[in-house]
């Protein structure tokens, strides 16, 4: 279950807690600073905990734009979010891919 703590932009979602204020995700990898992208991007996925987030709709919410023709830039985000939040990036445990559809951001 999502934890907000309002006061400090504070999120919490089973081993991963994002810093809103000062940009920075803390979870069984360790602590890592984000990206003002990388920051709004997983603030989407956690509000949208366990429910499939279309890719057109991240590209609106996160980058403010329905040009879909080329969402590489979601992709390599993803990646960069995977690679700070997961112990394997590769076997991703929390943020999960729905081939062609979206992500999921959820706990096995």
């Amino acid at each position: 279950m999502l934890q907000q703590h309002i006061e400090q932009n504070i999120w919490k979602y089973g081993d991963v807690t994002l810093d809103e204020q000062q940009r920075r995700v803390t979870s069984t990898n360790g602590t890592h600073p984000l990206t003002p992208m990388e920051c709004r991007l997983l603030k989407v996925l956690m509000l949208n905990q366990d429910q499939l987030v279309r890719r057109d709709f991240l590209m609106k919410t996160v980058w403010e734009t329905d040009y879909l023709e080329d969402t590489r830039t979601l992709d390599v985000h993803i990646s960069w979010l995977r690679k700070k939040i997961e112990e394997n990036p590769q076997r991703p445990r929390y943020l999960r891919t729905v081939r062609g559809y979206g992500y999921i951001f959820r706990p096995m």
